[in-house]
């Protein structure tokens, strides 16, 4: 679909849309409530984050204006996994997932605008689960660094196992570890030494964790 195509077909799904404003705070939508809506972000900007039971969040991503959101979880009929809240004064088109399949049914270009609309999502998630996969390693090494440390500016660390037996306990590769061991390093948290690590800011990787 090239850019014309697409820009067409865009403005005939936009004629669709319903014009929705949300105050700062405001939420578009919670998770677990029916996905019956999908938006396209016209001004302000959207955080959309995961909570756990103990009310810790996770931000998933930011959206700014041009940007779409909700649209494969309501097109696909599900509830939504993550809530959506407004970050500033925010206007969107809201789409109903029931009258934009029909739409699609009568109007092939906007049913190929929704295709490539999802193929690129796909492809942005994709390279989003890779970041977080390498995230995810970091986050447990420094669970299990804490967990061997005591102290609120800093102390030595004996680690007991080959670092390939480390890699493995946090489910990763002895590359993996490497690289991560090296970036803590650069970013001034610990030194490595042999088998010992030195965590120079303990109050630091514990921030990390909270991010």
């Amino acid at each position: 679909m090239d850019n014309e195509e697409r820009d067409r077909a865009l403005s005939r799904l936009e004629g669709a849309g319903l014009r929705r404003s949300f105050r700062k705070g405001a939420f578009l939508f919670l998770a677990g409530e029916d996905a019956r809506n999908f938006y396209s972000l016209k001004s302000g900007e959207v955080r959309v984050f995961r909570a756990d039971n103990q009310g810790r969040e996770v931000e998933v991503a930011r959206l700014k204006a041009g940007d779409f959101l909700g649209e494969a979880v309501a097109l696909a009929g599900v509830a939504y996994p993550a809530s959506a809240q407004a970050l500033r004064d925010t206007l969107t088109l809201s789409f109903g997932r029931e009258s934009v399949m029909a739409l699609a049914g009568r109007d092939p270009a906007i049913a190929r605008f929704l295709v490539d609309l999802l193929a690129r999502k796909c492809l942005v998630l994709n390279e989003r689960v890779e970041a977080l996969g390498l995230q995810t390693v970091r986050l447990r090494l420094i669970q299990y660094l804490l967990s061997h440390c005591s102290g609120e500016r800093g102390c030595l660390i004996e680690l007991r196992l080959k670092k390939a037996d480390l890699a493995r306990l946090l489910g990763t590769v002895p590359e993996t570890l490497s690289r991560t061991l090296k970036q803590l390093e650069l970013e001034g948290l610990i030194e490595v030494h042999g088998a010992r690590i030195q965590v120079r800011n303990c109050a630091g990787l514990r921030a990390d964790l909270s991010c």
